[in-house]
């Protein structure tokens, strides 16, 4: 079976993340800014497709070359072996960045790859008329960055945030990938209680279950390259997913906890695990932050509260920050692991952080709190 050049993309901050999931997968992954790259087969694609929890997207990389000029570009697009990839009626729309490189315009950069790779499968496939792509759709991409080019083909289609059991939502969700990150860098383990107390539609209790049970993120959903049957023998894609579901583990006993002051979130929440098929693995209840209370140890608190960007809402959210400090100090066996873009956070948690991260809620800065427990073996 061919082997590809693939990328994993991934939000900034938790590339490392994704490179960890490849490793623990059995890749070789190197991790660059926004993406870690490693090898495979198309059977690859739709594995790492399935169970990568933090990446955003799989994409094959048909070729890379330096272009200073349009001409360039195109004799360099053309010169890629677009046979082995496209079939005669494929539908590839071609999108495009571009920056601090001389071809900065996109739209011309898109149209001229777009050409090429149409007069390269007209001669090979004999084609003297327009081509038809009325086809399955292949995503290509040309990003040129210090006049290096990329042509990538997308194999995911919807990003894989969307794991298809977020039926519902509120205001401003936390993506599903950046959900499970939060979950991995806090280190819990599964006979460990584990505490979101303002979950909000239930994304990062489900996602802390999915990681539990060993439950492939992918398998509620497909992905662009499943209809490309020109690249995917037939049935591999069910054997594939039939090994994902054989590799979950439902015997793992749970003490997941979600927590809302809204009970309509709360309602959310629950469709949300039914949909995920977790309704019996996470119990969701309406509660004020202030009214928690705990008698165990070595659990792990894992939060993305409301961040005050307005000012009117500011003086709340840091209320909800000092009764977090006031809650969550005493409880020196538990490690807390809170997400905001609030850098005084400390100050009105009433605490320095163990450690600081840096990570990227969609476009917003924020930073990811952690307070380590010494727990009690």
């Amino acid at each position: 079976m061919q082997k590809y050049q693939l990328l994993a993309t991934a939000a900034a901050g938790i590339e490392a993340l994704v490179g960890r999931e490849l490793r623990d997968l059995g890749y070789q992954g190197q991790v660059e800014n926004g993406r870690v790259r490693f090898e495979g087969t198309i059977e690859d694609v739709i594995k790492t497709n399935l169970w990568l929890r933090c990446a955003d997207r799989i994409k094959i990389v048909v070729g890379e070359f330096d272009a200073y000029t349009f001409d360039d570009l195109f004799e360099g697009t053309k010169t890629l072996a677009w046979e082995d990839l496209l079939p005669l009626d494929a539908n590839f729309p071609v999108e495009g960045r571009s920056r601090n490189s001389k071809l900065h315009n996109v739209p011309s950069a898109q149209a001229i790859v777009k050409r090429a790779i149409v007069e390269k499968l007209s001669q090979v496939y004999h084609r003297r008329t327009r081509l038809a792509e009325t086809g399955s759709r292949y995503p290509l991409e040309v990003v040129i960055n210090k006049d290096h080019v990329m042509i990538l083909l997308d194999t995911t289609g919807s990003s894989l945030f969307k794991r298809g059991y977020r039926k519902a939502k509120g205001g401003a969700p936390l993506k599903e990938n950046m959900a499970a990150a939060l979950v991995m860098l806090a280190h819990w383990f599964p006979d460990n209680p584990f505490v979101d107390p303002v979950c909000g539609s239930g994304t990062i209790p489900i996602e802390a279950a999915l990681l539990a049970h060993n439950i492939a993120p992918g398998l509620n959903r497909d992905f662009a390259c499943e209809s490309w049957v020109n690249l995917v023998p037939e049935g591999l894609s069910d054997a594939v997913r039939d090994a994902a579901e054989d590799a979950a583990d439902y015997d793992v006993e749970l003490d997941i906890h979600g927590y809302d002051i809204d009970q309509n979130m709360i309602d959310i929440a629950k469709e949300n695990a039914r949909a995920a098929g977790l309704s019996q693995e996470i119990t969701f209840k309406q509660l004020a932050v202030k009214d928690w209370h705990t008698d165990q140890i070595n659990g792990v608190i894992v939060a993305n509260p409301p961040y005050g960007e307005r000012l009117s809402d500011q003086e709340s959210v840091r209320e909800l920050y000092r009764q977090m400090g006031e809650l969550y100090r005493p409880l020196t066996t538990w490690s807390k692991y809170i997400l905001t873009a609030d850098l005084e956070f400390e100050k009105f948690y009433g605490a320095p952080a163990t450690k600081k991260r840096k990570l990227y809620n969609g476009a917003l800065r924020t930073d990811l709190f952690q307070y380590w427990g010494k727990k009690i073996r």
